[in-house]
C-alpha cells in the first residue's frame, strides 16, 4: 500500500469509527455500509464478513487471503445493516430464514462489483460481500507471477486455433484471474469469444458472457451446448465439474475451438488423470489438452518494511527433501518487520506460484497408457519442469515472498 492509499485507509477507518460512535438513532446505516465497503476497497480486501455475535456484530476483512478483525458494530443496528445490504443487492427484505445471493455495483475510485451472500445463523443473518474490483484489466502474465519461460509456454499454447488450456488449483488460487488475463490477450476484433461462468465475476467488453442459472436449468453443460451453435472461435468454461461438461469441452476442443477452463486438482500433474476419472477417453485427452497450469497465491513481502535475514542449517534442513540442492545458492532471504502500510503483517499484496505442464509427444504416449499423477510428476522432473514449490522458493530467493509463506500455502 503506498502513502496515498495508507492515508486514505486511515481516513476511511476514522469515518467508520466516527459513524459507529454516534448515539442510538443517530447512526446513518447508509453511510455505515458505504464506509465499510470503502475501507475494504482501500485496504485491498477481497471479502467483507459481517458476522452477528451475542453482543455485537464482528466485521472482518480478508486481505491477501487472510481474515483480519477490523471493527465491531453495535448489535442493536444489526437488522438495519442487513436490510441495507439486501436493498442494495435487490434481495427480499422480509425473508430472514433462507439463504439469499445477489450483487450490486458501487462507484468508489473506480466501479466495483460486489457479490452478496446472506445466510441465517444462530445469532441472526450474516453477510459476506465479495469485492470484484476491476483490477484484472491491468494484469499481465508477468504481473501474475509467471516466469518468462512459463509465459512463453502459455502464449504458445493459446496461439493455436484449437485445443484445451486448463488452470488448476483450489478455490481462491487465482484460476479465474489467469483465465481472464488469457481472454484479454486473445480478445481481438477478428475473434468471437464466449464464456460461461458461475457467476460472471468481471464484465469484459467485446466478449459474450453467460452466467450459470440453476433456476432456469442453464448449467455449464447446457450452456456449452448452446455456445457451440454461436460460431465461437474461443470458449471459456468457468469450471469443469462433471463428466458431461468435461465431455462437451473436450469435444469442442476437438472440433476446432480453443477452450480455456479450470478444474479442481491439487497440481498440474493430477489434472490429466482427473479427466480420465471423469470418463474421458485417454486418446481424446492426449489429442486436445495442450497445457495444464497449476497455481497458488502467496503473500508478497511488504516493500515498506522489508529486511534481509540469513537462515541457518536448522531452517534449511527441512527443505532439502523438497527443493533440489542446486537451488540453495544463497542463505540470504527477506521478511517484513510489520508497519502501518501492511497493517503490521509484514505482507502486502499477493502473487502466484506456478507450474506449467506442456503436453508433448512423450506425455501423450503416457496419457494413452493412463499414467498416474506420480508418473507424470516423475516425467516433469526428468524434463526439469519447475514445480510450484521450486517456483515459490525462487521467488523467496528474489525477495518477493518468504519460505514460511510458501510452505504455509502449499500445506493448506
Amino acid at each position: 500500500m503506498d502513502t496515498d492509499n495508507n492515508n486514505t485507509a486511515v481516513a476511511s477507518r476514522e469515518k467508520l469509527e466516527t459513524e459507529i460512535k454516534k448515539g442510538a438513532g443517530q447512526i446513518s446505516i447508509i453511510n455505515l455500509v458505504n464506509h465499510v465497503v470503502e475501507l475494504a476497497y482501500v485496504l485491498g480486501a477481497s471479502d467483507i464478513h459481517i458476522d452477528p455475535e451475542a453482543k455485537s456484530i464482528r466485521v472482518r476483512l480478508r486481505i491477501d487471503g487472510m481474515l483480519q478483525d477490523e471493527i465491531s458494530i453495535p448489535k442493536n443496528i444489526h437488522p438495519e445493516v442487513i436490510s441495507r445490504i439486501k436493498i442494495l443487492a435487490e434481495l427480499r427484505t422480509d425473508e430472514h430464514q433462507v439463504a439469499q445471493d445477489g450483487r450490486f455495483c458501487m462507484q468508489l475510485q473506480s466501479p466495483i462489483d460486489i457479490r452478496v451472500s446472506i445466510i441465517p445463523t444462530y445469532y441472526g443473518e450474516n453477510a459476506v460481500l465479495r469485492l470484484l474490483a476491476r483490477q484484472h484489466e491491468k494484469f499481465t502474465l508477468g504481473d501474475l507471477g509467471f516466469s518468462p519461460k512459463n509465459q512463453q509456454e502459455i502464449l504458445r499454447a493459446i496461439s493455436h486455433p484449437h485445443g484445451m488450456v486448463l488452470a488448476t488449483g483450489p478455490t481462491g488460487s487465482g484460476k479465474t484471474t489467469t483465465l481472464y488475463s488469457l481472454i484479454k490477450l486473445l480478445n481481438t476484433k477478428n475473434t468471437s469469444i464466449i464464456t460461461i461462468e458461475d457467476p460472471i465475476e468481471y464484465s469484459i467488453e467485446g466478449i459474450n458472457q453467460i452466467g450459470v442459472n440453476a433456476k432456469t436449468g442453464l448449467t455449464f453443460a447446457n450452456g456449452l451446448r448452446s455456445m457451440l451453435r454461436q460460431d465461437p472461435n474461443i470458449i471459456m468454461v468457468g469450471e469443469i465439474r462433471d463428466e458431461e461438461t468435461a465431455g462437451l469441452a473436450i469435444n469442442a476442443a476437438l472440433t476446432g475451438h480453443l477452450v480455456l477452463s479450470s478444474i479442481h486438482t491439487s497440481d498440474a500433474a493430477t489434472t490429466l488423470p482427473r479427466l480420465i476419472d471423469l470418463r474421458i477417453e485417454p486418446y481424446l485427452i492426449a489429442s486436445t489438452v495442450a497445457i495444464a497450469i497449476g497455481q497458488r497465491l502467496v503473500r508478497k513481502i511488504c516493500i515498506h518494511c522489508k529486511k534481509e535475514v540469513t537462515i541457518g542449517e536448522a531452517e534449511i534442513k527441512p527443505l532439502t527433501d523438497i527443493i533440489p540442492a542446486n537451488m540453495f545458492t544463497t542463505r540470504t532471504f527477506w521478511q517484513g518487520k510489520g508497519c502501518q502500510a501492511c497493517n503490521n503483517t509484514g505482507y502486502n499484496g499477493r502473487v502466484g506460484i506456478n507450474e506449467v505442464l506442456v503436453v508433448d509427444n512423450a506425455l501423450r504416449l503416457a496419457i494413452h497408457k493412463k499414467a498416474s499423477a506420480t508418473e507424470i510428476k516423475d516425467y516433469m522432473k526428468q524434463q526439469h519442469v519447475a514445480n510450484m514449490i521450486e517456483d515459490g522458493f525462487l521467488k523467496a530467493t528474489q525477495g518477493i515472498t518468504t519460505i514460511e509463506e510458501i510452505l504455509r500455502t502449499l500445506h493448506e
